[in-house]
Parts: C-alpha cells; sequence; structure tokens
C-alpha cells in the first residue's frame, strides 16, 4: 500500500505517518524501486492503534510504551495499566484546573453588568492578576540580587 492509502485506511495524514516514521514511533517503510513508501497491513494496525491513542490523549512517548507492550505477547497488563493510571490522573488534573477556572469566569462573567459603563469585574481581575505578576517577578528578581551581595 502506499501512504495515500494507509492514510485512508488508517486515519491518520500522511504528514503525521511521516512525522511518527521519523520520530521512530512507526517503523521505517519499506521502499519501492522508485524510492516511494510502501506499507503492510501490519503499519495500518499500528496506525489504528497510534490514532486511538493519540485520540485518548497519551503522548508520543506513551504510545511509544504502549506500541511496545502492544507487541510483546508476554507483557505484564500491570505496566499497561501503570501508564494509563499516569495518563488517567494527569487528565483529571487537567480537569480540575479547567473547572477551576471555568467557575472563575463564570462568577466574572455574572459579575459584569454588560453596558455602557467602562467598569467591568473581568478586565479588573485581569489586570489586577497581571499587577500580581509583574510584583512576583520583581520580587523574585531583586531577591536573587540580594543573594548576590551576600
Amino acid at each position: 500500500m502506499n501512504i495515500g492509502e494507509v492514510s485512508a485506511a488508517s486515519g491518520v495524514s500522511a504528514k503525521m505517518i511521516r512525522y511518527y516514521e521519523q520520530i521512530g514511533l512507526l517503523r521505517a517503510a519499506a521502499r519501492s524501486p522508485a524510492g516511494y513508501r510502501l506499507y503492510s497491513a501490519t503499519d495500518v494496525h499500528d496506525l489504528s492503534f497510534i490514532r486511538r491513542a493519540r485520540d485518548l490523549g497519551f503522548t508520543v512517548e506513551q504510545i511509544g510504551e504502549l506500541l511496545e507492550l502492544w507487541r510483546d505477547r508476554n507483557r505484564a497488563s500491570a505496566d499497561v495499566r501503570r501508564i494509563a493510571s499516569q495518563h488517567l490522573e494527569r487528565l483529571e488534573r487537567k480537569m480540575a484546573e479547567i473547572r477551576e477556572m471555568t467557575d472563575a469566569l463564570k462568577f466574572l462573567v455574572n459579575h459584569c453588568r454588560g453596558n455602557h459603563r467602562p467598569d467591568c469585574p473581568i478586565i479588573e481581575e485581569l489586570a489586577r492578576k497581571s499587577i500580581e505578576a509583574e510584583e512576583t517577578r520583581a520580587t523574585s528578581q531583586l531577591g536573587r540580587g540580594f543573594k548576590k551581595l551576600e
């Protein structure tokens, strides 16, 4: 199969197929006498596996580990579970962060009158956070300066 056929069969774009090959996630394809990539049914299965893992948000590194485990018929499911559990924990942390951002933004939107007047709690909060960040950076830089003097 050529790269277009494999792309259609696996749901992975030709560009990503070449990228996965380049980083070693996918084995290098055989080449035709004219230099075109030639893929097998195994490559389609690997790419489908990669696509599904990416859809679940696994990192390229995690997908590499999972592919190795998938190919190893003597694998311990505990190894697969460990990778998936770590990923799940990361996703749950990210979801909690997004919930906090959503709650904060809902609060601000609900307290903004949205009228012709210039006062707006959304702008005030963004400006306050910006000033706090600048003060933190300045204090940090100042603290480093004092350490050099000691």
